[in-house]
């Protein structure tokens, strides 16, 4: 545009510049009017799914005998699939462009989706998911940011972002992702509904890019407790029946300590919500954070100084750095030779921790393997056959959109702490939520031991009226006297 200027100043009585100038100018203003609608256009379509999809196509239900023996567990039911799973005929984008580009379309269906396709559901599309599944946040510089659809201005959790949007949107009825170190809950939180992180490896990931095999799981949303529970009988292949067994809670007391959600509206809700159900013993306590320091002494390699450890909390940040640790180094065994090789374009938060795990060295990696043998020991020790522990998904709320760009060190270290336990035991964990707190939603989980699924999935069926109808109730009270000890953002 400058240039033209100053053509016009230049050659100011030549009538020809002068129509060469006008024409120039129209294009510009035509491209750029142009370029304005298109970006119009695309914020509607966004707007219209809240960034959800991916790619939108109808995967129906296998084909069923003419007269059916029994109507299928899933009938009637939509799902969406996080963008790391194989669809035969399409690409399995890995949330990433230039992965698109330099694979081929998948020649077969991922065992996951073949199960809920052969009991009734239809697949609607792919979701969109943070890259190569690295990030938490649910922030996709490529694709975008799904749209957290019960608080627009706050990240939705990552990294199955997509899915989880699409469910609260009430796009589907239920939808699937991947959960590594918190991919699934961290998600289920923020946008308040449902989501399980089954025990590792007792769904199949057959068909689903690997991110860190020891850590990796297939989970689900949903918004209906029915729902979750009807696809988890599904995808867990479990008996129908069972003797019930009593339950037996235990709060995790120095976890709720960090978080920033007053116990009136998490433990209270809970321990009310139980005693007007038959089958439960009377809750426990624990400093859950000592019971690990106690009981993996494999975590003494990772010590580190606190000046919190009247809590104990030094114990989760090692447990948490050992997740990390595996995850980055299972992540380059895997990847490294296509990250040197490609070099993807990634976001700025994407491609620090990336680099990271691929530049660093790892050594006594034999120990990280040890600290999930006895972190799955000591969680069994623990809960038995009965237990199930109840802590914070999350111990802070979604953060602002774009506030993430340093990517806060202390956000990710506090949300690893929690979610270091299920995923460093391979245990079963459900994210209910319970309303809202200060304008953003708020969630409790609870955690069993490896194998627990449908013991876990019955209690939270089981559970969830009850804890809904005290949520109401806690909502149009008085706040009681907090007596959480929160501990202060600057005391991590």
């Amino acid at each position: 545009m400058s240039k033209t200027i100053n053509l016009i100043k230049a050659n100011a009585s030549n009538p020809k510049v002068w129509i060469v100038a006008g024409i120039t100018v129209a294009g510009i203003l035509l491209l750029a009017d142009t370029t304005r609608r298109r970006r119009r256009k695309a914020i509607i379509i966004q707007r219209q799914d809240f960034g959800a999809f991916l790619e939108r196509f109808d995967l129906i239900p296998f084909p069923q005998p003419p007269t059916p023996p029994a109507k299928l567990p899933l009938q009637g039911l939509t799902f969406a699939i996080k963008d790391i799973f194989d669809v035969k005929g399409y690409v399995t984008g890995f949330g990433n462009p230039d992965w698109r580009r330099t694979h081929e379309p998948s020649d077969k269906m991922a065992l996951v989706l073949t199960a809920l396709l052969q009991n009734g559901a239809k697949c609607v599309g792919k979701t969109v998911m943070d890259e190569l599944a690295f990030g938490i946040t649910g922030e996709n510089k490529h694709y975008g940011t799904p749209i957290n659809p019960k608080v627009q201005s706050n990240i939705p959790g990552g990294s199955s972002s997509g899915s989880a949007v699409a469910v609260a949107a009430e796009f589907v009825d239920f939808a699937l992702g991947t959960d590594t170190i918190g991919c699934i809950r961290i998600p289920a939180s923020f946008c308040g509904i449902l989501g399980f992180r089954p025990s590792h490896r007792a769904v199949s990931t057959i068909g689903l890019i690997p991110h860190s095999q020891s850590l990796d799981t297939i989970g689900w949303f949903a918004r209906d407790p029915s729902v979750l529970h009807r696809v988890g009988h599904v995808l867990l292949k479990v008996k129908a029946v069972e003797p019930k067994r009593e339950r037996r809670l235990v709060f995790a007391d120095d976890l709720f300590q960090l978080s920033k959600v007053t116990k009136q509206k998490t433990i209270y809700v809970v321990s009310k919500a139980i005693e007007k159900l038959s089958g439960y013993q009377p809750p426990q306590q624990i400093n859950f954070s000592q019971y690990v320091a106690s009981n993996v002494p494999s975590l003494k390699a990772f010590g580190q100084n606190s000046t919190n450890l009247q809590y104990g909390i030094s114990a989760l940040k090692a447990l948490s750095s050992v997740m990390v640790s595996l995850q980055s180094y299972e992540f380059k065994t895997n990847h490294e030779e296509w990250v040197k090789n490609v070099k993807p374009r990634l976001g700025p938060q994407i491609s620090h921790r990336v680099l990271a795990a691929i530049n660093t060295k790892y050594e006594n990696v034999k120990v990280l393997y040890k600290v999930g043998t006895e972190m799955r020991a000591a969680l069994q020790s623990l809960l038995k056959d009965d237990g199930i522990l109840v802590i914070p998904t999350i111990v802070d709320p979604p953060p602002k959109l774009n506030s993430m760009k340093d990517y806060s060190t202390e956000f990710h270290d506090r949300a690893c702490a929690v979610l270091s336990i299920a995923s460093m035991s391979g245990g079963c964990q459900a994210c209910v939520p319970l309303g809202n707190d200060a304008g953003c939603p708020v969630s409790v989980s609870f955690v069993s031991y490896h194998g627990a699924d449908k013991f876990l999935l019955d209690a939270v069926l089981d559970m969830y009226a009850s804890l809904q109808d005290q949520v109401s109730i806690a909502s149009k009270s008085a706040p009681l006297p907090d007596v959480n000890g929160n501990m202060d953002a600057s005391q991590w």
